[in-house]
């Protein structure tokens, strides 16, 4: 089974949320690299939830696939931040999510620690001017993360 890291800032869904609420949509994904990533993960695959764009940006837990790729609704939606005005129900090239929730860490692995480690050197989290909001994780790179909960 393929392991993944999927971004999302706080404010739009934390882990908690998730917890809260067991399952949820995962969307507004608008990188082609991050939507293929996305459109091959399958359902019960598991990722990382790593919380961006906050005052501790990091692994906040673990998240699986509930469902799998689909068009992504928020992309049609003209009041969504994600509304994209090319898109239309026959030809949307964006794709969501569900996923559920599995766990939540006692504290977040901070990226500041995620990239003193040499096992996730290959991580494309911790290379510089790396900015994808989807991404494979390795077994090696996943045990290596498990291991510093």
């Amino acid at each position: 089974m393929p392991f993944w890291l999927m971004k999302s800032e706080p404010a739009e869904l934390s882990i908690q949320d998730l917890r809260r609420l067991t399952q949820s949509r995962w969307d507004g994904v608008r990188n082609y690299q991050a939507r293929n990533f996305m459109r091959s993960m399958q359902v019960g695959d598991l990722f990382f939830f790593y919380h961006s764009s906050c005052p501790e940006p990091g692994i906040a837990g673990i998240a699986r696939v509930a469902r799998a790729a689909y068009p992504d609704p928020s992309a049609l939606e003209p009041h969504s931040h994600y509304f994209d005005a090319k898109a239309s129900a026959e030809k949307n090239p964006w794709s969501a999510l569900d996923v559920a929730f599995v766990e939540a860490f006692t504290q977040v692995i901070p990226l500041a620690r995620l990239k003193t480690q040499s096992a996730l050197l290959g991580l494309p989290l911790v290379q510089k001017a790396s900015r994808l909001s989807v991404m494979p994780v390795s077994s090696e790179e996943w045990a290596a993360i498990l291991a510093m909960r």
